[in-house]
């Protein structure tokens, strides 16, 4: 699959899976525009590609609806708008609900749910303009409760809800939507956790299975998205793991309990 005219979009493009997605499509040739928070990492970003002409690179808060309107304007200008809009950026947190400050939760959900959906309707002019696709990174969290994570499960979970209705709304425009559902991939949004007061959290994650590597998991993201797949999962554990929460709640629960037992003795 290719695309004709316009770029592909990628939030939180200067580390982990943006990052691994970014040299993904720019090695099929794609033009590219890159957001992050982070200034100067985007920068070097852009100079390890090394390809001015197809690349362009924006730092800001995805949250703020200036910095996602330059975005979309940035496009427009240096590659006829945006075709493919991958929301990648997000926050997790690593804390019990009832120890958190409320802006934790706020930030989370606004930075995982709130952010990609305003950018996706801003943007959604120039993507049906390309027929294009929205790729949305959620998470199994989405699916299923994990312990320590009240607000990044209800965003996840918030996101891949709203994303399969807009799917439902603009397929008759040729707009496709990817919906993305890795497991615990190796990026740096768990190193970068929140703990319950907003600073870094002090303890480490607790996982389930082998971790993955964000090369592997951003390749098979973009084959999906060429295949137009409507979904992706990065193991067939954390899709038992769904499944199993689905028809034995209570037995999900204690699984996931003792293996995440850690979170209570924070």
């Amino acid at each position: 699959m290719s695309i004709v005219s316009g770029c592909v979009l990628i939030t939180g493009a200067a580390g982990g899976l943006g990052w691994e997605m970014a040299r993904a499509f720019h090695r099929r040739g794609h033009a590219l525009v890159l957001a992050d928070i982070n200034g100067a990492q985007l920068d070097g970003r852009a100079a390890e590609l090394g390809t001015p002409e197809r690349v362009a690179v924006l730092a800001g808060d995805i949250t703020d609806a200036v910095h996602q309107q330059a975005l979309l304007d940035l496009a427009q200008a240096r590659f006829s708008g945006v075709a493919v809009l991958v929301n990648n950026a997000g926050i997790t947190h690593r804390s019990l609900a009832e120890k958190t400050d409320p802006a934790v939760l706020r930030k989370v959900m606004q930075i995982d749910w709130q952010a990609p959906l305003e950018l996706a309707l801003r943007a959604m002019p120039q993507i049906r303009q390309h027929r294009g696709a929205l790729i949305n990174i959620g998470s199994m969290a989405g699916w299923m409760p994990v312990l320590g994570r009240t607000a990044y499960c209800a965003a996840k979970a918030a996101l891949s809800q709203s994303f399969e209705v807009m799917r439902c709304e603009h397929q008759r425009h040729g707009v496709h939507v990817l919906m993305v559902y890795p497991s615990f991939i190796d990026t740096p949004i768990e190193q970068h956790a929140l703990g319950h007061d907003g600073k870094p959290a002090r303890h480490a994650r607790s996982m389930v299975g082998k971790m993955k590597s964000a090369e592997w998991m951003a390749e098979r993201i973009v084959v999906a998205w060429e295949k137009r797949k409507k979904r992706v999962y990065s193991d067939n554990l954390a899709v038992f793991g769904a499944l199993l929460w689905r028809v034995a709640p209570d037995l999900y629960q204690r699984i996931m309990m003792k293996k995440f037992a850690v979170e209570l003795e924070q």
